[in-house]
């Protein structure tokens, strides 16, 4: 398996737009078995700026998401969120359809309600759904109608491509509840879910959870006690738990040094990073890096 070198920080790839039709919020491509070219960026690790889904029909390999290899099955649907990291190991022949679309096309449903669906949220970090002969079926029908929409351009074009999606990721979304998430989110938990969305977007700048108490106008104390009742965990282990993702995902999938990487997620000092890495794994940087690699590489 490929790293990224020390030069170089993880990139992150927009969807390009599509040739033909030249969408530049969503594709949808139906690959028929041949092998095509693959970009050779994406046999490197890489992140994907876009929602990125996968049915395999037929074919199989092995991919990696962040520190978990799966290894690709037929009759199965694949899905990421975006700024995940992904590494192709190889390319290899296989025949399915591939969806991607940003964060533009899902604000195209003007009610937001895409945004709710466990697919898109993905709170139990999930990535593969395994579908029986009706999901099949109905899957499979359904990527074709769309397929068809976005190739054809009927009038109504996108409202129906947009309606054919809905219907997709709605009923993925409850194979998602049965097979990756059992319980469905509270309806009350709003709060928490702006604070691990803030969380998202400044891990790497704020570690505390007053900065985030801050941005929501709201006391850090009052916040900590509704995401603690909320979610069960303290709000600082959120931020944690953050931090130490992104820190596993570079150590597995860069060469940047301790330091490098310490810098990259706000720690001023990396002797502070490895002590806070090692409170939280039990393992120093440098430790979970050679353990992970012999594991996999």
């Amino acid at each position: 398996m490929q790293l990224q070198t020390a030069e170089t920080t993880i990139p992150e790839y927009k969807l390009e737009p599509d040739l033909v039709t030249g969408n530049t919020v969503f594709r949808i491509s139906w690959n028929e078995g041949v092998q095509k070219a693959m970009r050779k960026e994406f046999l490197l690790p890489h992140r994907k700026g876009y929602y990125f889904f996968a049915f395999i029909k037929t074919g199989n390999s092995r991919h990696w998401i962040d520190m978990t290899p799966y290894e690709l099955k037929p009759n199965t649907f694949y899905f990421t969120v975006p700024s995940q990291v992904h590494l192709k190991e190889q390319t290899v022949h296989m025949t399915g359809m591939i969806m991607s679309f940003t964060e533009e096309f899902l604000a195209i449903n003007e009610n937001q309600s895409l945004r709710k669906l466990p697919l898109i949220q993905n709170p139990g970090n999930g990535h593969e759904l395994n579908l029986n002969e009706r999901d099949l079926a109905f899957v499979e029908d359904v990527l074709h109608k769309i397929y068809a929409e976005y190739t054809v351009k009927n009038e109504w074009h996108q409202s129906m491509l947009l309606a054919y999606v809905k219907v997709l990721l709605i009923y993925l979304s409850r194979l998602y509840t049965e097979q990756i998430s059992e319980k469905e989110s509270a309806p009350g938990r709003q709060l928490l879910k702006k604070y691990l969305s803030k969380i998202e977007e400044g891990y790497a700048h704020h570690h505390e959870v007053a900065a985030y108490a801050d941005m929501l106008h709201l006391s850090a104390g009052h916040l900590s006690e509704v995401v603690k009742e909320q979610s069960g965990k303290p709000a600082i282990v959120h931020i944690h738990e953050r931090l130490v993702l992104e820190a596993k995902r570079l150590l597995f999938h860069s060469e940047l040094s301790i330091k490098e990487i310490a810098f990259q997620l706000g720690f001023e000092d990396d002797s502070y990073f490895n002590k806070f890495f090692k409170r939280l794994t039990q393992a120093t940087p440098s430790q979970y890096r050679t353990t992970i690699r012999k594991m996999y590489h």
